[in-house]
């Protein structure tokens, strides 16, 4: 039976402002990708996703960003590889210390928007990070973009690290990500990307946005919590995937 991990971003709403619905997510998905606080999250907010995650056994992961609320993470930043480790360390500590409160652990840890781009393929920046989650706990597992250099090196500097493709973004025929400034980046069709996400776990396929064929090879799945129709198009993913007699699981456990 072939198993694939369904994961979701979470935890970033601030205030009085919201960001998708959490609740609804959670009853969806396997692992959440929980804000830390750098690029959107508050305390008390972060906190109650936690409990809600810990209430239902989804595994958590720490999303931890660059510093940049104004700009949702989204803006690339030159930062000095020692400031990086160390903004990577105090985020997953304080990820750690809300989970405990909450009953559950930290299991693994997803960079968030230009971070999880530019050390996709960023040296320097990338073993910031490593050194970052192997100062915490070098049992945290890696979460990277499907097909980048990242993978082999974190690997190589004693991290297990997962592969992740994401369901509502559409690919190269390279099989990278269309850049967001380009139209059709971002998919909307529930049922449409269902499709695309079960023949992904089949055959290591998707259909890139020339429409040729794009070869990628992952071990969880990323529906962005933020997108419009979220919710719907995750439980479109899960129902069709465990139809199709898919085994959905995270790839970390729930408890450790």
């Amino acid at each position: 039976m072939p198993i694939i991990d369904l994961n979701s971003d979470m935890g970033e709403s601030f205030g009085q402002w919201s960001m998708g619905d959490d609740a609804a997510m959670l009853d969806i998905v396997t692992s959440a990708n929980v804000a830390c606080g750098f690029h959107a999250g508050d305390p008390a907010g972060i906190l109650r996703t936690l409990k809600a995650a810990a209430a239902r056994g989804v595994t958590i992961g720490a999303h931890v960003a660059y510093p940049d609320l104004v700009g949702f993470g989204r803006r690339n930043m030159d930062i000095a590889s020692d400031e990086l480790t160390a903004d990577v360390i105090y985020q997953i500590g304080a990820l750690q210390a809300l989970a405990t409160a909450a009953g559950t652990s930290v299991r693994y840890v997803k960079p968030h928007g230009a971070l999880y781009n530019t050390i996709a393929h960023d040296k320097r920046q990338a073993l910031a990070v490593i050194e970052a989650i192997r100062a915490v706990d070098a049992r945290l597992v890696l979460v990277a973009l499907a097909g980048s250099p990242l993978i082999e090196l974190a690997r190589s500097e004693g991290l297990t690290c997962i592969a992740e493709a994401f369901a509502d973004r559409a690919y190269t025929p390279q099989g990278t990500l269309v850049s967001r400034r380009e139209p059709g980046a971002v998919l909307h069709d529930a049922k449409q990307v269902a499709q695309r996400m079960l023949r992904l776990v089949q055959s290591g396929e998707v259909e890139a946005v020339d429409g040729s064929v794009a070869r990628i090879e992952a071990d969880s799945i990323c529906v962005h919590g933020d997108s419009p129709g979220a919710v719907q198009m995750a439980r479109e993913v899960r129902q069709l995937l465990e139809h199709s007699g898919v085994s959905l699981q995270s790839f970390a456990g729930s408890t450790r």
